[in-house]
């Protein structure tokens, strides 16, 4: 299986979209993410009559509708199997509270993706400098989109000429501190949730200064392929430019409003099925597990924050899947250090996030990822627990 270069997906090689260029070949999950990628390395529009043409995909194939048709069914059957009623319920209240929380999220994820150039990204990344930090973590906040997804665009900045200090904040932040998932987060832990966004922007620049100091001692892997930026060019100045040849028309708005809704649809095939997942698995936890095996082992205490970190190390779901499940854990426990544990650590020790940077980025920059990171997490986990007792 190929990865798709822009979104971090899993292609089928026999199925996806090829496009072949100097000897290489890209595969994408669709045609919205082959013209994202012709678009951010300027590739002409006449080479993509190289792309095979698009399969589509079966409707029944589509991963978002094999797992709501899934759920669809339980649902439906647990008005003739009575154990059922525990998972509908719990369920049904899951889906009231957040399915605007997802909408939204989706329609601002598409207004990202439409309207902010990746190169404006790429840009301002390579610099050695303090604020380079600071810009990582703000961009990883306008990247709407799901973890995994976020692991390719990480690798992608790494081969523009991104810092590793750079790379490392971004992908620490992304996941958590992403406008999208802000919207969602709030709608489960209420003002809380702005917490856990908060916090996840400081571990995020903490880690990122921390970085920038190995880098500076040679302790992690240098990127080679940053490169100069040209002194002259600004973002600013190419905003303006930007604003001053648009113009504002029915065919230019409607133009818009495809493009929003085509990166909507996008980032929608990449984590609704991950929220369901998460809501079937948090629906389940409440319905059947005992309260008591909550409190017992993953309480407000030490030994339930080491606990819950084990058990969000083990367990690889897609941020946007992992929040219903900590916010499950948040109400048999009442212990919102351990959610905060459970969707932070996942992001440091998460095997498919190691493997990626080990062999993309470097070993030892791997190997320090979850050295800086766990300890702040757990340190946050457990002062969470006292402040919101």
């Amino acid at each position: 299986m190929a990865q798709d270069p822009m979104c971090g997906m899993k292609v089928d090689e026999k199925s996806g979209i090829v496009l072949r260029r100097e000897g290489k070949a890209y595969y994408f999950c669709s045609s919205h993410c082959m013209r994202k990628f012709m678009q951010q390395e300027r590739i002409p529009a006449q080479e993509a009559a190289c792309c095979a043409p698009e399969a589509r995909q079966a409707w029944h194939k589509n991963r978002t509708v094999i797992v709501a048709f899934v759920l669809l069914a339980l649902i439906i059957a647990s008005f003739f199997v009575s154990p059922l009623v525990g998972f509908r319920e719990s369920f049904l209240s899951y889906l009231k509270t957040i399915w605007w929380a997802v909408a939204l999220g989706l329609v601002l994820g598409g207004v990202i993706d439409y309207f902010v150039p990746r190169e404006y990204v790429s840009l301002v990344l390579a610099q050695p400098k303090r604020i380079t930090i600071v810009y990582a973590v703000l961009m990883g906040f306008l990247m709407s989109a799901c973890s995994h997804g976020i692991l390719a665009l990480s690798i992608q900045l790494h081969k523009k000429g991104a810092s590793t200090a750079a790379v490392v904040a971004f992908l620490i932040a992304s996941p958590w501190a992403n406008m999208a998932l802000t919207i969602m987060l709030v709608a489960f832990f209420g003002l809380k949730g702005f917490f856990i966004i908060f916090a996840a922007i400081i571990i995020a620049l903490v880690s990122g200064f921390i970085f920038q100091f190995l880098e500076e001692k040679n302790l992690v892997e240098r990127n080679r392929n940053s490169a100069a930026v040209d002194a002259n060019f600004s973002i600013r100045a190419d905003i303006a430019r930007r604003m001053r040849e648009h113009r504002f028309s029915r065919a230019g708005l409607l133009q818009s409003i495809k493009g929003i809704a085509a990166g909507a649809c996008a980032l929608a095939d990449m984590v609704v099925w991950w929220i369901l997942i998460g809501m079937a698995i948090a629906s389940f936890a409440g319905a059947y597990i005992p309260s008591h095996i909550f409190h017992s082992y993953m309480g407000p205490t030490l030994a339930g924050l080491l606990v819950t970190l084990l058990f969000a190390t083990i367990i690889e779901v897609c941020s946007e899947g992992s929040a219903p499940m900590a916010f499950e854990l948040f109400k048999q426990t009442g212990a919102f250090g351990n959610s905060f544990v459970f969707l932070m650590a996942g992001v440091a020790t998460d095997y498919t996030e190691i493997g990626l940077l080990w062999h993309n980025v470097g070993k030892k920059t791997a190997l320090w990822l979850p050295i800086v990171v766990v300890p702040q997490v757990v340190l946050v986990g457990f002062l969470a627990n006292i402040i919101f007792k």
